[in-house]
């Protein structure tokens, strides 16, 4: 019988917090994904111990999607029953969020922004996890189309109903993002957050998404700061067994980690040492160097990454030469 959980009572010692737009809500500069490794094809205790352990270190971010699994749902189902066994008694400590938007079940009203796709996915989300209600609930991706007042029109009624406390976005280019924004105050519940993936891999929201995101004093919380997996050392010997690569339902395919993409790796590695950190310690901190970065969202596969990528809050200063070492390491191209 597992032991019963205590939380560490130093838990906030440690992490920094740091202020989502301009709301009062503050996260964690790191936050847990639960994309890959909570579902039914993973191991239930080791969930629990990576989620715990995360707690225990002062993240209190959780970012579920009614899709993570497999089988789609199967993440919001495990949490809901760590959260019932462990952590209920510290709810009004935790960030929950849940996500709409994917293909979540058959027929025409299972995924995308529609109105009725979005209630009925976070009422299901809910029962799932056993909440009353979420912390923030996404627009998981833009509906080509359903007309934007109907998706936003959506997370208002969401959000009055009580069914979230907070509105986001997900994958919204900084065109559909003022409008979403603009929509949203109007209806008197405003954009809270934007989660777009952006790593030292994938740059593509420096050009104008965070510029909007600072204007628009929205937050944002990068996924895939890690590139799944590559920006660490974990590919630079080949593809490990068990690793996201080698996984036959994962998105990261074995031709994504190319040569190239390692070789710029290598030269972070350099940088990394120097810092006196790791490769995937750099590149989060990299990440989280514009303050118009909230948080940055990490998958963990065993709670030692956990407690490495956790201890990036104490190291987030960098020097103008430092990054310019990044941005020389990532431009460099192989010469057949």
């Amino acid at each position: 019988m597992t032991e019963r959980y205590h939380a560490n009572p130093e838990r906030y010692q440690a992490m920094s917090y740091r202020r989502c737009g301009k709301s009062g809500i503050r996260l964690p500069a790191v936050s847990l994904g639960f994309w890959h490794n909570f579902g039914d094809t993973d191991k239930a205790e080791n969930a629990r111990d990576m989620t715990l352990r995360a707690f225990d270190l002062g993240i209190v971010h959780f970012d579920l999607a009614n899709n993570y699994g497999p089988p789609p749902g199967a993440a919001e189902e495990n949490f809901g029953r760590i959260l019932r066994r462990d952590l209920a008694s510290h709810r009004d400590e935790l960030v929950i969020s849940s996500k709409a938007g994917y293909t979540m079940w058959p027929g025409p009203y299972g995924d995308f922004g529609s109105r009725k796709h979005l209630v009925a996915s976070l009422d299901q989300s809910l029962k799932r996890m056993g909440l009353d209600y979420v912390d923030i609930f996404y627009s998981h991706r833009p509906d080509p189309e359903t007309p934007m007042e109907e998706t936003m029109g959506a997370l208002d009624f969401i959000v009055r109903s009580g069914r979230a406390l907070y509105a986001g976005i997900s994958s919204y280019n900084p065109d559909q993002t003022r409008q979403a924004a603009r929509l949203l105050r109007e209806l008197g519940t405003p954009c809270l957050i934007h989660q777009p993936s952006y790593s030292l891999l994938n740059r593509r929201v420096e050009e104008g998404l965070l510029d909007t995101l600072d204007e628009l004093g929205i937050g944002c919380i990068a996924y895939c700061p890690l590139a799944q997996g590559i920006l660490t050392d974990k590919y630079l010997a080949g593809i490990p067994d068990r690793s996201r690569a080698a996984n036959p339902h994962g998105f990261l395919k074995p031709e994504h980690v190319t040569a190239e993409k390692l070789a710029k790796v290598q030269a972070l590695k350099t940088i990394a040492e120097r810092r006196g950190q790791s490769i995937a310690q750099l590149a989060i901190a990299w990440v989280l160097r514009r303050n118009t970065v909230t948080s940055a969202l990490f998958g963990a596969s065993r709670k030692e990454q956990v407690e490495e990528i956790a201890a990036v809050s104490s190291q987030l200063q960098w020097t103008e030469e430092e990054l310019a070492e990044v941005d020389a390491a990532m431009a460099h191209k192989l010469v057949e």
